[in-house]
């Protein structure tokens, strides 16, 4: 038994959960994380953590919404989650078998849809 294993069984927190999304039943042990509450094939997540990843104590439980995909200063992507239901942004680390279309589309998304005309770059 590995030491998140016997960390969850302590605590007493599933193997897995249900994505409120999709569907999919997903376990919580995941390549790459220790705290997965995001699902690997649509992305979302729900709003579980307070203070620090795991602590499992925010009060919320509201859906949350991949919005974007982020690189930290050692080059680890991280996907970008915003609640529906209280609006704060948290952070979450890529899974090692997180939908990698899915994250490229997050990804390029600022690229594909600019905040301004394209025809404005043809000006400069």
């Amino acid at each position: 038994m590995s030491r998140d294993q016997r960390h969850r069984a302590r605590r007493r927190e599933p193997s897995a959960f249900r994505c409120r999304n999709c569907g999919l039943d997903v376990p919580t042990d995941a390549p790459g994380t220790a705290h997965r509450n995001h699902c690997p094939s649509c992305l979302w997540s729900r709003h579980l953590d307070d203070a620090t990843p795991g602590d499992r104590a925010a009060l919320c439980g509201s859906s949350m919404e991949p919005i974007a995909v982020a690189v930290r200063g050692d080059g680890e992507w991280v996907l970008v989650h915003r609640c529906a239901g209280c609006g704060e942004l948290d952070l979450n680390r890529i899974a090692g078998d997180d939908n990698p279309l899915l994250l490229t589309r997050l990804a390029v998304k600022p690229l594909a849809q600019p905040p301004f005309p394209l025809e404005r770059l043809a000006r400069l």
